[in-house]
């Protein structure tokens, strides 16, 4: 049954406390005032999502991974870890400030939902789940009643509430469930999912069945992508239709009566093999709605040719090109396991080639090379305002750990660098020290950093992070969460 969610707390300055798209995976520096021009807008928000910013991994249905809240402000940085032997990527928040983690275990590897103190980051509750494919345990959402919207191994739709019990005891229960077995294969699993402006829920599944599920209704309907074509990414949603981006192509589809129909499919260039930083042969990318009016009008995602990175950039009317921009040519790191970040005009990559992840998804094949030093890059790409085409605002060489997110709110890109133990080397060890950042989006440049640890509890995975109403930003490693806030 459906449950109202836990009473709102009051809004407050919270005193400080203490992911895996493998596993399942210092001083502060005086701040400077952001120098960018306002970015915007970003995609509408879903009736039927939680709060932009917090309620999807990459912060809303449109995957823009950007946020209106501000980040860490004035003062100094600290950082605390909450232990939870899991790699947690997803990491959300609902209206009602609690956050709620999505974690795998180390040990196990069984998906596990846990509710989150958001004064210091203990773990309130934890409720297994059912354990399927290294990346059901990845993608969720935070739905408008403050629930997490999940796929479990049984491929079953699950709407986990977190609710308080009359001595204060905290629980999380599974509030609804709807089984997505008519149409998914025993051999497949959901890799990602989001709802439409209409309340039905759209999956995909690793083996390329796409689907929309009302669990209002019990209904189900579903579609197969061609043969060949695998989801190894998450799925986004604005009032267009769904876009999908599979290891060939990017694909926009709408629902006419709740069956799955594609508007317009995009082949890509995806390379003779994966490459070393990549989770799949393919992109990297979950596709990125973006655009200056509404918010919606392009798609981006980033490629997987063999010599460089590019970033590809569709209308989303019809699919047709507005660019293809060659990205991370700084870092000489042809590769993005991750979503760009778009809003307005602009949109950045950052690069992960040669990320040490410590497993790779079954199926996903053997890199070429097999090893790599991790490049990173980060770059800005601008669509002119005129839509005929795309300017590169610039592109350096800044080593991103996590995927960034931008803040509409305080103007600056937010994330975790991964800084090689021997200073001016590429090479990565189980002793390198990570740093949160703040980076000017109008330069690239850093502005704010601190020192979060070091070492491989450390690691962030190329995992996103969430900034809570609150200030604190709250961000996965293979081993539990990070929250870093200013004091």
């Amino acid at each position: 049954m459906s449950l109202s969610p836990a009473p709102r707390r009051a809004s407050r300055r919270r005193p400080l406390g203490a992911l895996l798209a493998a596993l399942a995976l210092g001083c502060a520096v005086p701040a400077s005032a952001a120098s960018a021009a306002p970015f915007g807008p970003t995609p509408p928000h879903n009736p039927y999502a939680g709060p932009d910013g917090t309620a999807t991994m990459h912060g809303d249905t449109g995957s823009s991974d950007t946020t209106p809240l501000a980040g860490p402000g004035a003062g100094t940085l600290t950082s605390s870890r909450t232990a939870l032997a899991s790699a947690c990527p997803t990491v959300l928040v609902g209206a009602d400030g609690y956050p709620v983690a999505l974690c795998t275990p180390i040990f196990g590897q069984v998906p596990t939902v846990h509710l989150l103190d958001p004064d210091d980051g203990s773990s309130l509750a934890s409720l297994k789940l059912t354990k399927g494919s290294l990346l059901g345990g990845v993608y969720a959402y935070i739905d408008h009643q403050d629930r997490l919207v999940v796929a479990d191994g049984s491929r079953s739709l699950l709407r986990v509430g977190h609710h308080r019990d009359d001595d204060g005891a905290w629980s999380l229960r599974i509030d609804r469930s709807l089984s997505l077995a008519s149409v998914i294969p025993e051999d497949d699993a959901v890799t990602g999912l989001s709802p439409d402006w209409d309340g039905r829920v759209w999956f995909a599944t690793g083996g390329g069945v796409v689907g929309t599920a009302d669990d209002t209704t019990g209904t189900v309907k579903a579609l197969s992508l061609p043969a060949g074509e695998r989801v190894a990414n998450s799925i986004s949603t604005a009032p267009q239709g769904t876009a999908v981006t599979t290891t060939h192509a990017t694909y926009l589809l709408t629902a006419e009566g709740g069956t799955p129909t594609i508007r317009w499919r995009k082949e890509y260039d995806r390379g003779s093999a994966r490459k070393p930083g990549l989770l799949s042969w393919g992109s990297g990318s979950t596709p990125t709605f973006f655009g200056p009016a509404e918010g919606t009008e392009y798609v981006a995602v980033v490629d997987n040719a063999d010599t460089a990175a590019n970033l590809k950039v569709y209308r989303t009317a019809d699919g047709s090109d507005v660019c293809s921009v060659p990205v991370l040519r700084a870092a000489n790191g042809p590769g993005s396991e991750n979503s760009p970040v778009g809003a307005g005009r602009s949109v950045f990559v950052a690069g992960t080639y040669g990320y040490p992840y410590p497993a790779v998804p079954e199926g996903a094949g053997a890199s070429v090379p097999t090893s790599a030093d991790f490049a990173g890059g980060l770059t800005r790409v601008d669509v002119r305002a005129d839509g005929s085409g795309c300017s590169l605002a610039w592109d350096n060489a800044l080593r991103s750990a996590a995927v960034p997110k931008l803040s509409t709110a305080d103007g600056l890109l937010h994330t975790v660098v991964r800084d090689p133990l021997i200073p001016g080397t590429k090479g990565t060890s189980l002793l390198d020290p990570y740093r949160y950042v703040q980076i000017d989006p109008a330069s690239g440049q850093i502005t704010r950093s601190t020192k979060v640890g070091v070492g491989s509890l450390y690691d962030t995975l190329q995992m996103a992070g969430t900034i809570a109403p609150d200030g604190a930003y709250l961000q996965g490693t293979v081993t539990g969460v990070l929250r870093i806030a200013a004091r």
